[in-house]
């Protein structure tokens, strides 16, 4: 009988963009690159394709947060890959807080790190006044995702979705709430588990929209140019043929309008937390 450490369970799988590579992170804090063989094309479903260890590396550490009295567990959650543009391959990997990012070349096949310092890269000040016990959780990242270009990535916390630069890891460059109405809720959430639930993020072909969920089947979208946001809900309803999706507004308090829902009657229990981008929208494309 073969005996496994919690720390070898995989966290999380990825692979680059032609399917050559596949990285896996586990909650050891490790990372494992296959890659193909090179006995048939793993782009073609066809093929049968072997992927042998390509490189091995620790990419997070359990560290103690001495100024919030807070343990961070080395756990990989999420991996994504650079879009490739030259001999090297670039990605990204994340635990709770920090966000690093990692070089691996053909000719040593060592990772190498990229912008790593003491504090976490890519991290944003916090505000001491905003400081609360769900503070750490509601800032803990879920989901991460480069932009088709590769000068940006979106991460998404429990609140809301950021865009980062790439060239700048001192904060955010834009960030957009995606229900800010539950912040008055989060000790219920928090009873009830949901604090903990993870949503992902795509971008749009273009990189101008950004797509996440949220509870009662709804997601949102958000342009970046105009700043604008909707909400739309996806439903039985909302899959016949030529469905228009209509805007949902959830209201937070006082009077309501008929098309509008009550946060106090969102069903948490159903979720979007995992979506996908086809890499087809235009920026003549509507919402």
């Amino acid at each position: 009988m073969k005996y496994f450490y919690h720390a070898d369970i995989i966290s999380c799988v990825e692979f680059n963009n032609n399917g050559e590579l596949l990285a896996t992170g586990d909650k050891g804090g490790r990372v494992v690159i296959f890659q193909c063989d090179g006995k048939g094309n793993p782009q073609y479903s066809g093929a049968r394709v072997e992927y042998n260890v390509h490189s091995t590396f620790q990419s997070h550490e359990p560290e103690f947060d001495y100024l919030k009295s807070l343990e961070i567990e080395e756990k990989i959650n999420k991996i994504r890959w650079l879009k490739r543009s030259n001999p090297a391959n670039f990605l990204l990997s994340t635990n709770d807080k920090t966000i690093k990012l990692w070089k691996v070349t053909e000719r040593d096949k060592r990772p190498e790190g990229y912008n790593l310092k003491d504090d976490s890269i890519f991290e944003e000040p916090e505000d001491p006044t905003n400081r609360s016990f769900f503070s750490e959780i509601i800032s803990s990242i879920s989901d991460v995702k480069f932009s088709h270009n590769g000068r940006y990535m979106v991460t998404r916390d429990y609140l809301s979705v950021k865009v980062w630069d790439l060239h700048m890891d001192s904060k955010p460059i834009e960030t957009f709430q995606v229900h800010e109405f539950l912040r008055s809720k989060l000790c219920s959430l928090y009873e009830n588990d949901c604090i903990f639930d993870k949503f992902e993020c795509a971008w749009s072909g273009n990189d101008r929209h950004l797509m996440t969920g949220s509870y009662n089947n709804f997601f949102r979208m958000f342009d970046r140019d105009t700043k604008r946001d909707v909400t739309l809900e996806a439903c039985r309803e909302n899959t016949k043929p030529k469905t228009v999706l209509k805007p949902r507004k959830v209201c937070s308090g006082g009077k309501r309008k008929k098309e509008e829902i009550s946060v106090d009657c969102l069903d948490f229990k159903n979720s979007s937390l995992s979506l996908a981008s086809t890499g087809e929208y235009t920026s003549s494309s509507r919402y």
